[in-house]
């Protein structure tokens, strides 16, 4: 049974995602987008850049920071199918994809774990047919989000394993599960951290041996934080830089939802305030049911009770935090107005609804069970039948992706805080004479270094046409120019002084030492995991 229920999740996955597989791309919010930040992404990955920050044709070619801040994971991923042969629309259909079908499997899988297979089945259905998921592929075409889904049941996955016996592969396949959903998306994984963090102490409360099972969980948790290091910390404090508190700050007021949305809301492809923020019907007949098999398993000592109390009130909290009673919280932590959308939060009830799902149909007799999986898919099928397809699609050729690209790609809350948010047409050239007399002859240009000959006949200000962000620097001749950035007529890009004579300019965009920090602390992560697996299966031949 367990091949069989495994098959069945796989295909309906792939039922989910058939409309990925029309031509063209399906009509989204920030589809095409994506698609444009990933060609910028994978231009700097063929330069040599491993970690790609900058993107230099968005912003009408003036470059973006966006990618430091940019959930790195789909597009690594989506860079690789596209060195192998396929385009940038269908390198991100397949991540997309990907994001819906293995989010299934996983948690399957995890749940196959302590539960029967018709209820992992049931939890993975639910977590891939939630309504949430379909506005997300079909509707925002949020390839970040959309990827996060899998790791959340692989992380905990791992962390269930470990906690029967402390092997390497448990240990590592928690390091990079920890890690790829923080690459995935920074905003979904802050709000599945809490949970991961309580599982693990739920599942150590139940063990005799608790001080090596805590020490591993630990050290599993600070080793995926570690090797993620390189993107979520220059992410986190490097955001000073930019407008983003400016442009989030009390956005999130006149998008809470009502309780009402939350029950039922009609299908729509339209913005937020317009799309369906409904939990789903067979969820919420999921989270009602909840609280009665709590109690009833509280009486009777079960171990699943701890989880499925856990499970309800992380639910409620997502709940209450979607609705605009929750304002006074939203008010005082300063990193929930940066989610900007307080819907955001149906991503917690997308996971702990499927699971809450699962564990009320485990109490189903083994007699009723198939029955009640065969009106289940029939259910849910006939639930989601308005959402299984595309609005329609977009047909754009690569060169409108990899060439200079109209916007900054988000709100310009990435945007440095010393520029405009958008700017608003293309530069004339690479670099700019705006005072003075000099011949420009541009040598290099890549990503992140320009190189351009110039002679100077008189005392002249220069214009390079690229948005100042910490780790840009010009040189000339190589010595360090002194840049100005906040001229209030040409805000934002770099201006500079070159006295008369013959000069090679070069601009550089480099590591930041907080970047470099970073860097490191991934690296060392890295390091660690492989130091720690070839010393563990030394240690095993050993005693072999």
């Amino acid at each position: 049974m367990k091949k069989i229920y495994s098959a069945l999740v796989l295909l309906l996955g792939i039922v989910v995602v058939l409309d990925l597989f029309h031509p063209g791309f399906p009509v989204t919010h920030d589809g095409q987008d994506h698609i444009a930040r990933i060609a910028n992404f994978y231009q700097n990955l063929s330069e040599g850049n491993v970690i790609p920050r900058w993107a230099a044709n968005l912003n009408w070619g003036y470059g973006h920071p966006i990618l430091e801040f940019l959930y790195p994971l789909s597009s690594y991923t989506a860079s690789f199918f596209h060195s192998v042969g396929f385009s940038f629309v269908d390198s991100v259909k397949i991540v997309l994809g990907l994001g819906i079908v293995l989010s299934g499997i996983f948690m399957y899988l995890w749940l196959a774990e302590f539960l029967g297979f018709a209820s992992a089945f049931i939890g993975a259905v639910l977590y891939m047919f939630a309504p949430y998921r379909f506005v997300d592929l079909y509707v925002r075409g949020d390839i970040g989000e959309n990827l996060a889904f899998a790791f959340m049941p692989l992380a905990l996955y791992f962390i269930l394993k470990l906690s029967h016996n402390v092997k390497s592969k448990y240990l590592t396949g928690g390091f990079a599960s920890v890690a790829l959903l923080i690459l995935s998306h920074n905003a979904i994984a802050l709000m599945y951290m809490p949970f991961i963090f309580l599982y693990g102490l739920v599942l150590g409360f139940y063990l005799k041996n608790k001080k090596e099972y805590f020490v591993n969980f630990l050290f599993l948790l600070a080793l995926g934080l570690g090797l993620s290091a390189f993107f979520w910390i220059p992410g986190l404090l490097e955001a000073k830089f930019t407008l983003r508190n400016i442009v989030t700050k009390g956005s999130y007021i006149s998008r809470f939802v009502d309780i009402k949305s939350l029950l039922y809301g009609s299908w729509s492809y339209g913005g937020t305030g317009q799309f369906t923020v409904q939990l789903g019907i067979l969820q919420w007949i999921s989270i009602v049911l909840s609280p009665f098999l709590v109690l009833v398993l509280w009486r009777k000592k079960r171990k699943e009770s701890l989880l499925l109390l856990s499970l309800l009130i992380y639910t409620l909290a997502a709940i209450f935090l979607m609705l605009a009673p929750s304002n006074f919280i939203w008010q005082r932590f300063i990193i929930l107005q940066n989610f900007q959308f307080p819907w955001r939060f149906l991503s917690i009830t997308v996971f702990s609804a499927s699971v809450l799902g699962a564990l009320v149909f485990n109490k189903i007799s083994l007699k009723a069970q198939k029955f009640a999986v065969l009106v289940f898919v029939i259910v849910i099928f006939f639930l989601s039948k308005d959402y299984l397809r595309a609005q329609g699609y977009l047909q754009k050729s690569e060169d409108f992706f990899t060439g200079v690209y109209n916007s900054t790609t988000d709100t310009g809350e990435s945007s440095p805080i010393w520029s405009v948010r958008f700017m608003e047409k293309r530069a004339a050239g690479h670099m700019e004479v705006l005072d003075g007399s000099a011949k420009i002859e541009e040598l290099k240009y890549s990503s992140t270094y320009h190189k351009y000959h110039i002679i100077v006949d008189r005392r002249t200000l220069f214009q390079e046409n690229t948005l100042y962000f910490p780790g840009w620097e010009i040189k000339a001749n190589g010595k360090l120019l002194s840049l100005e950035f906040q001229n209030q007529q040409h805000k934002g890009v770099m201006l500079f002084f070159l006295d008369k004579g013959d000069y090679i300019v070069e601009a550089f965009y480099k590591e930041t030492k907080l970047r470099l920090l970073s860097d490191f602390i991934s690296v060392a992560s890295l390091i660690a995991i492989l130091v720690y697996n070839v010393w563990s299966i030394k240690l095993w031949r050993r005693f072999q």
